[in-house]
């Protein structure tokens, strides 16, 4: 029988050993040894996203060899109880090529222990202590330590408070770090709130801001379109650049989370921090290097950049809608206000979307438009960058309308980049169409991109912070949004519903840009 310590072969359709793309690339293996603690650990984060994408790297052989696995939550198991527990979810969650069994199963079993803990009782952070020790001997783990927050923001700063008076922040033996769920705040002010909880404790270099759209293989690959291509970032400027979208759209309403989103709406919940992070790749300048400072400098530098609009200008660079009965799919769905746990008058939003302009040199009087909405006609996530028209026409029929170029970075559900070019129709007239290339990550390189979470662990326990959020970012996120987030809580919205599920969104977004790409 195979060690089941040893690296795992790569899951069904890894592709590594047929594609030539993919030929003599290093090894994906995490080499630091480490145990993970997850706080909230029966809770839906752990079970849908975490949990398995901790044992798909095992699967595929990336987590670390030494490794251990804490569960730490209010809800009663033992050891044994929490390991079943993982196994149903895994069976429930994970595709049938990956189902937890055999050898890998057994290994990484005995590797999960739990603790059944009041959040605000000490006593629990001593036994944490205590298991984590035992960890480093039983399964070496270096008394390396990444606490990975996923409970309900509200339970952050006691955490964070309980970890410090056990002792826990501290390591003598190895390294530390804490990986923080969003959403980082509810406002500026709360964040700022947060913020000084943790830094009382932790040091920026040990705080991990997870944003899970930054470790979307198109969103990494930003950086490489722009900076390991010369035909692109001469022309990536105001000389060239008509305009930017920005587009993250779901056809699914708020489903069971109605209670957090009518709390939240789409500004907070997905403008501040997803969007506008996409807003700061895009808009970057190269950074010195590869360095997680470096490239995290560059992006505060862009935000810095974006002048917030002031409380008479939101109604000229924002829009908003709230989504009524609609046919999803050619399937009747009711509005957001007949959605369990939302108000039957509520205020909040379903759709967002604004103008914003970064005032330096390179984007001087490019208009970036962002836009997230729910109960949209389909699922799309993408960057949209459209070029300046030709400055004078000479070629093709006078009946042929020459379009545009457009550069579309598709992050979510194809993940790819295309490119609209013009060109000439066959035959004996000058007729102009528009035509595409096309590259799809997943038939390019012979493998389906892992998900978001499998990358972004990896990075935490790598101690690699490139993809992971600054607080000055988050701040400044805070700071552009907070003034549009002012007004529209102070006023009440009388059209609300005002867009129909399945459709656009509403006419006030059309006001803003009549130009959008149509999802």
């Amino acid at each position: 029988m195979a060690d089941a310590t040893t690296a795992a072969a790569p899951v069904a359709g890894d592709g590594a050993a047929t594609n030539p793309l993919r030929v003599g690339l290093a090894s994906d293996r995490i080499t630091n040894p480490c145990s993970a603690v997850f706080f909230g650990a029966s809770g839906d984060l752990f079970k849908r996203m975490l949990l398995p994408a901790i044992y798909t790297m095992r699967l595929r052989g990336t987590l670390p060899a030494d490794f251990a696995l804490v569960g730490f939550a209010r809800t009663p198991f033992d050891d044994d109880g929490f390991r079943d527990y993982c196994r149903q979810q895994l069976e429930q969650f994970l595709p049938a090529d990956r189902k937890p069994q055999g050898a890998l199963w057994d290994d990484f079993a005995r590797r999960i222990s739990y603790i059944t803990a009041d959040f605000k009782n000490t006593a629990h952070f001593s036994q944490l202590k205590d298991r984590l020790a035992k960890n480093d001997e039983e399964f070496g783990t270096a008394g390396n330590h990444l606490f990975y927050l996923a409970t309900p923001p509200s339970v952050f700063p006691v955490v964070i408070e309980h970890l410090n008076k056990s002792g826990l922040d501290k390591n003598d033996k190895g390294w530390t770090r804490v990986v923080v769920e969003k959403p980082f705040g509810t406002d500026l002010e709360s964040a700022r709130s947060l913020q000084r909880v943790i830094e009382s404790v932790f040091s920026e270099s040990s705080i991990y801001r997870i944003d899970h759209y930054l470790g979307k293989e198109p969103v990494q690959d930003i950086i490489a379109l722009r900076f390991a291509n010369t035909i692109f970032e001469p022309i990536w400027n105001r000389n060239y650049v008509a305009n930017v979208q920005i587009t993250s759209a779901e056809s699914l309403g708020v489903e069971e989370r109605g209670a957090y989103y009518d709390h939240a709406g789409a500004l907070r919940d997905m403008i501040q921090n997803h969007v506008i992070n996409l807003l700061a790749l895009v808009a970057m300048e190269a950074p010195i290097s590869a360095d997680a400072d470096a490239v995290r400098s560059e992006k505060y530098k862009v935000l810095s950049a974006i002048a917030p609009p002031t409380h008479a200008d939101v109604w000229q660079m924002s829009a908003r809608g709230q989504y009524g009965a609609g046919t999803i799919d050619g399937h009747p769905v009711k509005g957001y206000r007949q959605e369990p746990d939302v108000a039957p008058d509520s205020n909040t939003e379903t759709y967002a979307a604004a103008r914003l302009y970064v005032e330096n040199w390179r984007w001087a009087g490019v208009p970036f438009y962002l836009r997230s909405g729910k109960r949209l006609p389909r699922k799309l996530a993408e960057i949209a960058v459209t070029f300046k028209p030709i400055p004078h026409r000479f070629y093709g029929e006078s009946t042929d309308q020459i379009e545009p170029n457009v550069l579309v970075i598709k992050i979510d559900p194809d993940e790819g980049i295309s490119m609209r070019f013009e060109a000439k129709v066959p035959g004996p007239k000058e007729h102009i169409r528009s035509v595409y290339m096309d590259f799809s990550y997943g038939s390019g390189f012979g493998v389906q991109s892992p998900p978001a979470y499998e990358r972004l662990i990896g990075d935490a326990i790598q101690g690699d912070q490139t993809l992971f959020t600054r607080w000055d970012s988050v701040e400044r996120a805070w700071e552009i949004v907070t003034p549009i987030l002012e007004v529209w809580q102070n006023t009440k919205d009388f059209s609300f519903p005002n867009y129909a599920a399945g459709s656009e969104g509403p006419e006030s977004a059309v006001k803003l840009f009549h130009d959008w790409r149509r999802l």
